[in-house]
This record gives structure tokens, C-alpha cells and sequence, in this order.
């Protein structure tokens, strides 16, 4: 008889391997509940084996004689192991089942979804420079199994003086090819500091025409809270992914030809504003510009962290610093919260927004809580304020 189960039991992994092209290495989880579903089968009183254990609360299977399906039972199980449980999730809520409007995904998902072909995972952490920490040391000592790293000072416009500035089309789809990203594949990014940086790769994802991108809600921190393992090396070939996208940005940049192509960005022009855009704005006051820095850099009560920049703010502009969208766990908050937060700060929501912080990092934060609230659309200043403050003709305006 278990010769003949076991017989049984490979047919149907393999009509399964055959039928979805499933790895080999997936099947294991399958093998179980098919074994007792057949063992149910063969029960005389249409339950498993082992009925006192399968009582229990924390296992157990009953089967009922039936037409239905390849093996003529149908069954209802109560649980099943982990793998199994985790498998049905992954295949009922992947990547494709994520709303479009809704920017970030849960610890839970990713940990379910891990190992969907589909699913590419960067690590995009970048730390302001007073804080002195290297955020590809750190990926190297503990990332997501499987992530990438993605260079947010790298893959940037070269030919810029300012910091990390949106490369150009060419250049970014160099860059994300050489990390072996393809248009069709689902992106998580997170950060090491929960909900950052993340979210400037969020964006230029987005402003690059690809709206299959979120960010990974309360970032690595959360991952580790949730108790999910961390790698404490990275792959070679992860370390020469990201070389080969760092070589790829130069040699776009020095007019050199790049590998092909794998990822083709389109730039979204209704996400990105420049300088110009911002100073016709405070005539014509077609859009909310929304500040993401502390109201004391805001006000121009206290020196800005990079020389030679003045203090205060664009004229008009509105200041939601960006921690008041987030939580104590550094994950975004609710829909309805989010909403008090920018309309306490007077924030019209029914008028086209842009936003803008320091280098373009932040900025992307109030975008993503925003994208929340259904607005999609939401520009972002690129320069900001370390392009404006410095620029000897735009004019400040202070509160202090």
C-alpha cells in the first residue's frame, strides 16, 4: 500500500510540476497534504490515520467521499504546515493581486512571496552624511535574502553637481538591467531605517514609467521585528550586480556603449519638476508645493546641514515634515490619518501637489503617503532645497 501511495502521490507532483512548470525544489510542500488526501481516500471511515493527533487543535485533516477533483474526495483541512500555508498564500496574493494604488506591502507578504520568479527585492539604503554610515557595509552584513543593492548616490545623474539627481532614461535603464530587472517583474524596496530612502527608489521607478514598484512598510526593522531571517553575506554575484550597475552609469555618462538592455524606462514627466517649474509656480500658484524638511530648517530658525545654503522655505510653500506620516514603527500611516496630517498643516488635497525636502529623499516619502490617499500624481522637486538655497536668484521667505 505506502508503495502505491508514493506512486500515486509523484503522479500528481508531477502532473502539478508539469502543469504550472514549477521548479523541483517546490514541490516538496505539496507531497504531504496530496499523501493525505489520498490516505483520506482510502479510509474506510473517510478519515485520515493517526485520528487522535489529527484532533487536535493544531492539525488535522477530514475527507468525505466525493466525484470531485482527480483523486474523487474532496477535502476540508483545518491546518497545514507552515510551507503549505505560506505556498497558498503566495499564490493566491502575488505580486499581481497588489493594488496599484496602494504604495507599500506588508513584512507578511514578503516573507510569503519571497520566492516568486516575479518578485525582484532592492535594498536601497542611504543615510544622511553626518550620520557616517555605509549602507552597502551594512547590506553586506544583513539584507532580505535575495535583495539586491541598489546605489542611491550611484545610480544618479553624473553630469549634476547636485546630490543623487535623477539619471537620464538611457542611463537608468543601463543601471536597472545590469541588476537583472526586467519591465515585467514586481519591485519591494526597503531601507535599514524602516521608511526613507526607499521611497526616493519608489519614485524613480515610477517616474521612469513603472508603477509595479512598493515599498516595504517599516523596512528592514520590521522585517527583523516580524522574526524573519536576514543573509549575513552577500552573493558574489549580488556584489557584481551592483559594480555592473555603478560601470554601466559612467559609461552611459562618458558616451560608451552598455550591454543590452533589459528594463526600458519612460520618463513620466508629470513627476518630475525642476527649478524653473518651481519659481513660475509661485506666480501662478497651479500646484501646493509641500516641504518635507523639520519646521525649524523650514522657519530658517536654524542653519542647513550642507554649506553654503541659505535658510527658509520656496515662498508659499506648505511644511508637513515628512516623520508626521509615519508611525512609531516607521511604517506609513492609515489613509485617514494621513489625511488629518497634511490638512492640519493646511494642505489642499484637491489641488495638484508637488513636494520637496532637502536632496529629493523625503520629498518621496510625502509622495508615497499621498499616493495613499489616491493622489498619483504627485511631482516631486528634484533639486530641492540644496538646488534652490544655493541658487543665487530664487527668493526665500522665513518665518523666524
Amino acid at each position: 500500500m505506502a508503495s502505491s501511495l508514493l506512486s500515486r502521490a509523484a503522479t500528481a507532483a508531477f502532473a502539478i510540476r508539469g502543469a504550472r512548470l514549477l521548479p523541483k525544489e517546490t514541490l516538496l510542500p505539496f507531497l504531504l497534504p496530496l499523501l493525505l488526501l489520498i490516505l483520506a481516500g482510502t479510509h474506510p471511515a473517510g478519515r485520515v490515520g493517526w485520528a487522535r493527533a489529527a484532533d487536535g487543535p493544531g492539525f488535522g485533516c477530514r475527507a468525505s467521499p466525493s466525484p470531485m477533483g482527480a483523486f474523487g474526495i474532496a477535502a476540508r483541512c483545518n491546518a497545514t504546515s507552515s510551507a503549505v500555508s505560506e505556498a497558498t498564500s503566495a499564490a493566491t496574493s502575488g505580486v499581481h493581486a497588489v493594488p496599484r494604488n496602494e504604495p507599500v506591502v506588508s513584512a507578511e507578504w514578503l516573507h510569503a512571496n519571497l520566492r516568486d520568479p516575479d518578485v525582484k527585492v532592492l535594498d536601497a539604503s542611504w543615510y544622511m552624511p553626518a550620520e557616517q554610515r555605509n549602507p552597502l557595509q551594512e547590506y553586506q552584513v544583513a539584507h532580505i535574502p535575495g535583495a539586491l543593492f541598489f546605489d542611491v548616490d550611484g545610480i544618479s545623474d553624473r553630469a549634476s553637481s547636485l546630490p543623487h539627481m535623477l539619471p537620464s532614461e538611457k542611463a537608468f535603464s543601463a543601471a536597472v538591467s545590469s541588476l537583472g530587472i526586467y519591465n515585467k517583474d514586481g519591485i519591494v524596496v526597503y531601507d535599514g531605517k524602516g521608511l526613507f530612502s526607499a521611497a526616493r527608489v519608489w519614485w524613480m521607478f515610477r517616474a521612469y514609467g513603472h508603477d509595479k514598484v512598493w515599498v516595504l512598510d517599516g523596512g528592514l526593522p520590521q522585517w527583523r521585528a516580524s522574526g524573519y531571517d536576514v543573509e549575513s553575506s552577500a552573493s558574489s554575484d549580488a556584489i557584481l550586480k551592483a559594480s555592473a550597475a555603478s560601470e554601466a552609469i559612467e559609461k552611459v555618462y562618458q558616451g560608451q556603449s552598455v550591454g543590452p538592455s533589459t528594463f526600458e524606462a519612460k520618463l513620466q514627466p508629470h513627476l518630475l519638476w525642476n527649478l524653473d517649474q518651481v519659481k513660475e509656480n509661485i506666480d501662478t500658484q497651479t500646484h501646493q508645493l509641500i516641504d518635507a524638511r523639520g519646521k525649524p530648517r523650514f522657519d530658517g530658525a536654524v542653519p542647513e546641514p550642507r554649506k553654503g545654503i541659505r535658510s527658509g522655505h520656496v515662498p508659499g510653500s506648505k511644511c508637513v515634515p515628512f516623520p508626521q506620516v509615519l508611525d512609531s514603527s516607521q511604517k506609513l500611516l492609515p489613509a485617514d490619518e494621513l489625511r488629518k496630517r497634511f490638512e492640519q498643516e493646511g494642505v489642499s488635497l484637491d489641488q495638484p501637489l508637488v513636494t520637496s525636502c532637502g536632496t529629493g529623499v523625503t520629498a518621496c516619502v510625502l509622495a508615497l503617503g499621498l499616493h495613499r490617499l489616491g493622489k498619483t500624481d504627485v511631482a516631486v522637486y528634484d533639486g530641492s532645497w540644496t538646488e534652490w538655497g544655493a541658487h543665487p536668484d530664487t527668493p526665500v521667505a522665513t518665518s523666524a
